[in-house]
């Protein structure tokens, strides 16, 4: 009997994810330009957002940004690893204080330059194509607001 086709041989979400890869190499790409080593693009939020707010503990960071503690805590990680910040003990035993360095407090006027530049150019590509990104997410979201992606996969897996 025949094997059936490889089931990632198939993959709507590649052609996405191929996209903002490429759109983030870019923007790595311009740091590196701009002799700016050792950030990358999922670090510039969290490092703006630091150096406007001062130091916040991982948690605080994590859900000023919308993302989870373990995510939150593996880019803090990276960051402590490339000098751009330091952590210390928090409040109590369980939190660790993340704050800038001095050489993160440095870049954060270009990389706030950047960020508001790629807001500009986002913009300009969603006025530029017939049905805008940012829209799509809006109908995806309203869609999965009435029937959930899990719910929608456990239905067509089954008893599998």
């Amino acid at each position: 009997m025949a094997q059936p086709p490889d089931p990632t041989e198939q993959n709507r979400w590649r052609p996405l994810r191929q996209l903002l890869d490429a759109m983030d190499a870019d923007i790595a790409r311009l740091y590196t330009e701009r002799g700016i080593t050792g950030v990358r693009p999922r670090f510039v939020a969290p490092l703006i957002r630091l150096g406007r707010r001062g130091g916040m503990t991982i948690r605080q960071l994590a859900d000023s940004l919308e993302v989870t503690h373990s995510a939150m805590s593996q880019t803090v990680a990276a960051l402590r690893r490339d000098g751009l910040v330091s952590t210390a003990a928090g409040a109590d035993a369980r939190t660790r204080e993340v704050t800038l360095t001095e050489r993160a407090r440095e870049l954060l006027p270009f990389l706030e330059a950047e960020w508001r530049a790629t807001e500009q150019v986002v913009a300009e590509l969603d006025a530029e194509i017939p049905y805008a990104l940012t829209r799509v997410v809006q109908d995806l979201q309203a869609a999965l607001q009435r029937r959930s992606f899990h719910d929608r996969i456990a239905d067509r897996i089954g008893d599998a």
